[in-house]
């Protein structure tokens, strides 16, 4: 089971990787990611999403925030 000092740590890793992808401040892009729930997603998933690449994961959460409204692509 993941402590969660290894869930914030990803979680901070993943909002700097997917704030570089889109070219925002990490304050804006967790906005986002809170705003169309992947941070919640990626909270309850961690097991599974830390396996994955940072760049499977941007194109994954920018999908699943589509779905929720997002407008990022």
């Amino acid at each position: 089971m993941a402590s969660i000092r290894d869930k914030a740590e990803y979680l901070v890793m993943f909002v700097n990787e997917f704030a570089r992808h889109y070219q925002l401040t990490d304050i804006q892009a967790y906005r986002y990611l809170r705003r169309f729930k992947a941070i919640e997603f990626l909270e309850k998933q961690y097991n599974v999403a830390h396996t994955q690449s940072f760049d499977d994961m941007v194109d994954a959460m920018s999908d699943y925030c589509q779905r929720y409204g997002g407008t990022l692509v």
